[in-house]
């Protein structure tokens, strides 16, 4: 990707970095924050320009509107290091794509592409350092957006702070993972704001994955919020499922994110000839192919994520197992191994994914 601009960003450099507290081998995300972070404002009618500073707290008041009504919305990216030790930002047109849905949908003003990619791309170049450079790990990147007005009602709200934060990361599922098919709780419903990247769906959430997890599950696999007779989506990714060995996600709507890393696979999928169906798959279809067999692997996929196999799915009460090739003979890997050689640099990028900073 290319991406060329002269936009002045003001730069306050940090008096003393942090990162000789970072403990390299555990990087759990959020544990560490980088050095800086870029700020932009809106308020009367425009954006005024971004500024880059040392990563610290912001002064807000009780009554800011995004404590009280929602009015947040984020991205979740990552940069990753080469093999050759250079730097770049993951596919930031995709996510500033889906971030303009977001925003529109929330009623937030639409930060321009200019200050999303570029003064993102200008932050990582500042606190590349953070960048780790071991394989599997990457620096996430963090923009978010939050309403600011101070007044306790509902409403649109006139002022807006866009922000962006980075912290190193390592694998967010470090073994394959246990799931259950949510049968009662809904994460979206349709004519909702399932599509986007704000903090009310995941606030949600946290409840039905709450008890999953006292039952033993890692995560859940979100029904429809209707008939909770189709799945959607796996906790905080998209699932995938290869069935008599065609690869199968169910499709996009609105009650669905649309994943950057979901879209990737799809056309790493695609390249290397592997059959691909993107089409609704229902409960009783899932339980009938664990059942006899036909179901060959499961995995979830995200940023954060990135790819991670799914062992063991539990349906009303009963709990089947799936084979978990770790060779690299299944699909999942086989993927999972394309979009990493591409991101660190093992191979050619002939997608144009890499923004190097």
């Amino acid at each position: 990707m290319n991406f060329i601009s002269d936009m002045h960003i003001p730069v306050r450099r940090t008096s003393h970095s942090r990162i000789h507290e970072v403990d390299w081998g555990y990087l759990e995300l959020g544990q560490y924050n980088s050095d800086h972070m870029l700020v932009c404002d809106y308020s009367e009618g425009h954006w005024f320009g971004p500024e880059i500073m040392p990563f610290g707290p912001f002064s807000l008041l009780p009554t800011t509107l995004a404590f009280h009504y929602g009015q947040t919305i984020f991205e979740g990216m990552k940069a990753f290091r080469t093999v050759e030790g250079r730097v770049h930002i993951f596919r930031p047109e995709k996510h500033y794509e889906r971030w303009v849905r977001s925003a529109e949908r929330l009623c937030m003003p639409v930060v321009s592409s200019e200050v999303f990619i570029e003064g993102m791309r200008r932050l990582v170049q500042l606190d590349r350092e953070w960048a780790p450079d071991s394989i599997g790990s990457a620096l996430y990147i963090r923009p978010f957006q939050i309403a600011t007005d101070f007044r306790l009602k509902l409403k649109i709200a006139d002022s807006y702070r866009f922000a962006i934060v980075c912290s190193p990361a390592g694998n967010y599922f470090s073994r394959p993972v246990r799931v259950k098919v949510e049968r009662e709780y809904a994460r979206a419903v349709k004519g909702g704001t399932g599509y986007a990247k704000c903090g009310g769906n995941y606030g949600a959430s946290l409840y039905p994955t709450q008890m999953a997890k006292a039952e033993g599950y890692d995560q859940v696999l979100w029904t429809d919020g209707v008939s909770h007779q189709y799945i959607e989506e796996s906790g905080m990714m998209n699932v995938f499922f290869v069935i008599d060995g065609v690869l199968v996600t169910p499709p996009l709507n609105d009650t669905t994110l649309d994943g950057v890393t979901r879209d990737s696979l799809l056309i790493l999928a695609s390249a290397a000839g592997i059959p691909v169906e993107e089409r609704s798959v229902s409960v009783d279809e899932l339980r009938e192919g664990l059942e006899r067999g036909r179901v060959q692997e499961a995995f979830g996929a995200g940023t954060a994520a990135v790819i991670s196999p799914i062992w063991q799915i539990g349906i009303d009460g009963r709990d089947y197992t799936i084979p978990v090739n770790r060779d690299g003979s299944s699909i999942g890997l086989e993927l999972k191994e394309a979009l990493d050689s591409i991101r660190y640099g093992r191979t050619e990028d002939p997608y144009g994914w890499n923004f190097y900073v």
